[in-house]
């Protein structure tokens, strides 16, 4: 990663990537750039070098956040037109620890709307382009943050997964994307979709960059109860010794995309030739997952967006002055359809009269999953599959038709139910130009592992 130093300043590596910014604003990559704030913060970090103070390991590297993260620096919207106008009072947590190092944001990218997606489609501020296909999707929700790194214009982006939301990205525009372990990085400071799936992660280009950002993102954080001690730095480094890698026999099938399939197949026999064993999985349970995840997910998303009414901040309807009418008009208006969408599937499993038959059970589900992996991982080390069963669609192809955009889900969504964590690396090209990505995924807390494995795996590309 290209740090400032006093042969390259910091102002220049903010001003070249404002520059790219600008030139790719065609793909609709950004809800704000930072100029006049990125260019103040590079001149500090290029005085302090001047004087030989000691600089951050990230010290004027550019960055993009994702616009679902809390900072000062322009408006936090998460895409939605219900939070145009907010200004964030408190700093994400995430996003202190990587400026304390020295990284600066040129801008905030753009998602669906609260997360809500797998396409970046559902964005009050239109569509993120794939960087490689213009008329393809940039994936979702992160897709504005995969771009940008896809196309060079900075060196990381900030991302979060709650069902694949870093990883199918980060696929379809041949990064790396990783979705650590629940709890390995805070959630203070981003807005919630659903506080039981979410967690925050990055798009890298390398795997050491990937290494050096969770070394200074992860640990346990006062204001987040649900994050875990720093492991991730007590970890010793992963020695390259031969491995068991399981495949999961439900997921080689004609529902997925040919050339994903024998990508996976390359990187298998690739495996094979090191000396690492292959292990095929039954895992029956995960069948289960997509329809758990779309019952427990829209439950939670209910009540995360119960507090947006109009009232605190954000976007209030100026349509009428009587309360019950200004909660319904600015909730109409200031939602997206998908947002609607997963509020009216949430309050309904979670009524009176379906809890039992919905919610209950798709906890239960749950449960067995989780099982499902701790089964799998005591007769492998790693598992290795598609991050999604299709190649990046069309813009406009599944926006109308809402369970077949949920079944792109089908290979991300249980990692978020179990917990685990999973590592999108690039696995070339398709003929058509689109790239390809793999998933690898590890047991709770492997994360530096799947990292470091996936360098083994990045030098066969």
């Amino acid at each position: 990663m290209k740090t400032a130093n006093k042969k390259v300043t910091a102002e220049r590596l903010v001003r070249d990537a404002l520059e790219k910014a600008k030139h790719f604003a065609d793909y609709n990559i950004f809800t704000f750039l930072n100029e006049d704030g990125a260019i103040r913060r590079a001149r500090e970090i290029d005085k302090r070098i001047a004087r030989g103070e000691k600089i951050g390991r990230l010290a004027g590297v550019p960055y993009a956040l994702k616009d679902n993260f809390l900072s000062p620096d322009g408006e936090t919207t998460a895409s939605a037109h219900i939070l145009e106008g907010f200004k964030s009072p408190i700093t994400a947590t995430a996003v202190a620890k990587l400026e304390a190092e020295g990284a600066i944001m040129i801008g905030r990218t753009n998602l669906d709307a609260f997360a809500h997606g797998s396409s970046t489609e559902n964005s009050y501020f239109g569509p993120t382009l794939n960087s490689v296909d213009k008329t393809r999707v940039a994936g979702g929700s992160s897709g504005g943050s995969a771009v940008a790194v896809a196309l060079d214009i900075v060196e990381f982006a900030t991302g979060t997964d709650t069902g694949g939301s870093i990883r199918q990205p980060a696929s379809f525009n041949g990064v790396y994307g990783l979705k650590p372990t629940y709890g390995c990085i805070s959630r203070y400071g981003v807005v919630a979709m659903a506080s039981s799936t979410d967690c925050i992660g990055f798009f890298t280009k390398t795997p050491d960059d990937m290494d050096l950002l969770m070394s200074i993102a992860s640990g346990q954080d006062a204001k987040d109860m649900t994050t875990l001690p720093d492991y991730y730095n007590d970890n010793t480094e992963f020695a390259h010794k031969k491995v068991r890698i399981g495949i999961i026999k439900d997921f080689d099938n004609d529902s997925v995309d040919k050339e994903i399939r024998a990508a996976l197949k390359t990187k298998c026999e690739l495996l094979k030739s090191k000396g690492h064993e292959i292990v095929e999985l039954e895992m029956p349970a995960l069948k289960y997952a997509l329809a758990a995840y779309y019952i427990i997910v829209p439950a939670e998303v209910a009540s995360n967006l119960s507090r947006y009414d109009g009232i605190r901040y954000g976007f209030r309807s100026d349509e009428s002055d009587v309360l019950d009418d200004l909660y319904f008009n600015t909730r109409s208006e200031g939602f997206m359809p998908e947002n609607k969408r997963r509020i009216m599937i949430g309050n309904f499993v979670l009524s009176s009269g379906f809890y039992d038959a919905y919610f209950l059970k798709a906890a239960k589900a749950r449960t067995l999953i989780i099982k499902e992996y701790e089964k799998a991982f005591k007769k492998c080390d790693f598992i290795l599959t598609p991050v999604s069963p299709n190649l990046a669609f069309r813009l406009g192809e599944k926006v109308n038709d809402p369970v077949s955009m949920y079944l792109e889900d089908v290979m991300s969504v249980p990692l978020n139910l179990a917990g685990v964590p999973g590592l999108t690396i690039p696995a070339g090209k398709a003929k058509s130009g689109l790239t390809v990505g793999i998933q690898m995924i590890g047991p709770r807390r492997s994360d530096k592992a799947l990292i470091e494995f996936s360098k083994e795996l990045s030098e066969d590309d």
